[in-house]
């Protein structure tokens, strides 16, 4: 019976870590990776695809992690003025001036009532109504996901930029096994 991915331990050869991203093989004797000088050129070349693959990853999970960065602080703002309307609903006064961002230089002063509801926006233009205590709880849920796949996101970022350290690593010692193997005969022709 074969070993799953999920048993094999990091480190080792064939590991994938939990969001499937293989873990590159460290080439600890070349001989026993490359048996001629014929094979040296595709050998560097699936060395090359497989950095290639490593660094657009890399890109692409520094995309989704900035996003969730700028993502993140937007929910807490939310979030807080959520909290903030649901403690001044149960609160003596009648009404509650504040001041509102309508842009980044544009803000406009409100008179808000208490009230038992709030309107999320949801983005793609759509805006929904909560109670108070269901769109806290959304909030809530929407916040800690997002900050759990910030954290996986800073996981795989860390694993892939050891996976492309290795792949570079690899690269120059098959081309410097190359380059000595070339000298040795070299020495042996003359």
């Amino acid at each position: 019976m074969a070993a799953s991915s999920a048993s094999i331990l990091p480190g080792k050869p064939g590991y994938v870590n939990p969001r499937g991203i293989p873990q590159a093989p460290f080439i600890e004797v070349v001989e026993d990776y490359v048996r001629s000088r014929d094979q040296v050129q595709s050998v560097l070349q699936s060395f090359q695809e497989m950095l290639s693959k490593y660094k657009y990853m890399e890109m692409s999970t520094l995309r989704r992690a900035a996003g969730l960065q700028e993502k993140i602080p937007d929910i807490q703002k939310t979030l807080d003025t959520v909290l903030f309307l649901d403690s001044k609903r149960n609160s003596d006064e009648s009404t509650l001036t504040t001041t509102y961002e309508l842009n980044d230089t544009l803000f406009a002063k409100a008179n808000i009532r208490p009230s038992d509801t709030v309107y999320l926006w949801l983005g793609a233009n759509v805006m929904l109504e909560y109670p108070i205590a269901e769109a806290s709880d959304l909030l809530k849920s929407k916040l800690d996901a997002a900050k759990e796949s910030l954290k996986t996101c800073q996981e795989d970022l860390e694993f892939l930029r050891e996976n492309i350290t290795t792949v570079e690593v690899n690269t120059a010692r098959v081309y410097n096994w190359d380059v000595q193997k070339r000298r040795e005969e070299k020495e042996l022709a003359r």
